[in-house]
């Protein structure tokens, strides 16, 4: 009987099957690392300029200012909230009056038009967040932005991912602060023993089986 196929075709076939199975799995590989770079999480870019280059380390390490000064609806509703231009002039119309930096502050205020922004914390739109629950059950600031009392420019210092999220969700003790120390940068939980941690649980309410449902944070 003739055959059909020469000698080398079962070595052949092999080589393309190895070869298939190394793009998938290379290409899964690369997937997941790729869904994990900063580039597509945004964790620690710069995102582009300020209409002014504000620096929190500034205003919140050099002189104190508390997070709901500016962000005045964080502890009230779904957003943090930027703050209106007379919430700057209420400390800038008496102290560096004449800052070239801060010329477009002066000028959204006479024309009574709000500067523009650069988002830089961005969830997908897919995802269910407020931020005054997560104020009202003892999460602080700097667990989801970082130490932005060092950040002379604003940056986003963790990567949003589910996985992020999650790792909270499923145990939040660890996590939780007494309700003076939500907006306080420097705090840690230092040795705090896991009773307190678990004591702070059972003080916010909070359903920890609850927490992992989907519908928690995708409605």
């Amino acid at each position: 009987m003739t055959q059909i196929f020469s000698s080398a075709a079962d070595t052949w076939i092999r080589l393309f099957l190895l070869g298939a199975a190394a793009l998938v799995t290379g290409g899964t590989a690369a997937a997941i690392a790729f869904a994990r770079s900063d580039y597509y999480t945004g964790a620690r870019i710069h995102p582009s300029p300020q209409p002014v280059p504000f620096s929190h380390q500034h205003h919140v390490a050099g002189l104190g200012v508390d997070c709901r000064y500016c962000h005045a609806d964080v502890d009230q509703g779904p957003r943090a909230g930027l703050p209106p231009t007379h919430t700057c002039m209420s400390c800038h119309s008496q102290i560096w009056t004449s800052a070239p930096m801060l010329a477009p502050v002066r000028q959204s205020l006479a024309d009574d038009k709000s500067l523009t922004w650069h988002r830089v914390a961005r969830l997908p739109q897919y995802v269910y967040f407020r931020h005054d629950i997560h104020v009202a059950k003892g999460v602080g600031c700097a667990s989801c932005h970082g130490r932005v009392d060092r950040m002379a420019l604003t940056f986003q210092a963790l990567p949003f991912t589910m996985e992020f999220c999650l790792d909270c969700h499923r145990d939040p003790a660890p996590r939780l602060r007494p309700p003076d120390r939500i907006t306080d940068m420097t705090w840690s939980p230092g040795d705090r023993s896991r009773q307190a941690s678990d004591e702070l649980v059972k003080q916010y309410g909070i359903r920890v089986g609850d927490l992992t449902y989907c519908y928690v944070c995708h409605r």
